[in-house]
């Protein structure tokens, strides 16, 4: 194999490769899943408490309310706007605190409460929010709360938001689509269009083509990863324990690339293996959304071994030193693959030559 001449073939389609749908799609679905998981996922299972407060007494509940940890106070001076928010589901609750509140409450008058609940806001975070108004109510009467909340976490003691449990499915998309699909495509239209067959009569053998398409795959695997993280927040602490993650999951998938490629006939055999052959490389994503299902199962997938890294450094700030284990076994799986590679490459220079 001539290093010059795949780096000439994979420059080539660098070059031609924004002009392909599918090169383009590769870089902007990350982007858009990312968006759609964040701004939906990331709202919808996640949310702090929103509390707003029309304070019409300078009340000392307000200042009392913004110390509290995980809890969003947000205050405004009109009550109208207060409901409207609540009713919007821009607050989770509405509190409005008439002129001498305070003074009320310290001399015993039990003055009235307006306290307004969203309908659309979910019921834990309406308890949270009465609970507090109460204790901060007494704490203005100088009567402390009767009782003191002990907080006990059972269960998963590092329990990961939903939106971090889907970094996973985000990096495989990105990862698989762009280091393993679109070299896929791009061997399996130079056959369709008969290009191949031009470019192996020049001094380019079968070896530097496939090289070429490899390197497209695992730079453009490795870009879109590295997007993909940023945007999530989750290139972590460790960037280079990250990257060098990222280069196995491409290199990974690039082989897995080149041999559905190879092996595919035209482009709907290709979208048909892609289909149904993906599940297999996709499926370790569900042990990360749902972490009670036995983890054993995941571990089949040679996609698990660059998932599970990517999972730790990013999302859990785990170091090197804690995954490079899980890496060899990848390094292991991609030696196991380049045989595989090997007698699919000698597949496709034999079926060239028979219609040269």
């Amino acid at each position: 194999m001539n290093p010059s001449r795949g780096w000439l073939i994979m420059r080539k389609e660098l070059r031609m490769g924004p002009r392909s749908p599918l090169f383009l799609y590769a870089l902007i679905l990350p982007v858009v899943m990312t968006f759609v998981i964040v701004g939906v996922f990331g709202s919808l299972f996640a949310p702090s408490p929103r509390l707003g407060i029309v304070d019409n007494g300078n009340s000392t509940i307000v200042p009392a309310a913004r110390d509290l940890a995980g809890i969003e106070v947000t205050t405004m001076s009109s009550e109208e706007t207060l409901r409207r928010m609540v009713e919007a589901n821009d607050l989770d609750a509405g509190l409005v605190l008439t002129q001498g509140f305070d003074s009320a409450v310290r001399s015993g008058s039990r003055p009235a409460l307006q306290f307004y609940i969203g309908g659309e806001s979910l019921a834990s975070n309406r308890i949270i929010l009465q609970v507090t108004t109460l204790d901060l109510v007494r704490e203005v009467a100088g009567r402390p709360a009767p009782v003191e909340v002990a907080v006990v976490t059972v269960g998963d003691a590092e329990a990961v938001p939903i939106a971090s449990r889907m970094v996973p499915l985000l990096m495989i998309y990105a990862v698989a689509i762009s280091a393993a699909f679109v070299p896929a495509a791009s061997i399996v239209q130079e056959k369709e269009k008969g290009t191949i067959n031009s470019v192996l009569v020049t001094p380019t053998t079968v070896n530097d083509f496939l090289a070429g398409k490899a390197g497209l795959g695992i730079v453009l695997g490795m870009a879109t990863g590295i997007i993909t993280l940023m945007l999530n927040n989750a290139f972590g602490s460790h960037p280079i324990a990250l990257t060098v993650v990222l280069l196995i999951a491409a290199l990974m998938m690039a082989e897995i690339g080149l041999i559905l490629g190879i092996f595919a006939k035209d482009s709907n055999m290709l979208f048909a293996l892609m289909k149904s052959g993906g599940i297999l490389l996709f499926y370790p994503v569900v042990f990360y959304i749902w972490p009670n299902l036995p983890q054993w199962i995941a571990k089949i997938s040679p996609t698990y071994w660059f998932l599970s890294p990517i999972f730790e450094v990013g999302v859990k700030d785990a170091s090197f030193g804690d995954i490079w284990i899980q890496l060899v076994i990848a390094l292991a799986w991609i030696a196991v693959l380049v045989p595989a590679v090997l007698a699919m490459a000698k597949r496709l220079e034999q079926k060239v030559a028979i219609e040269a």
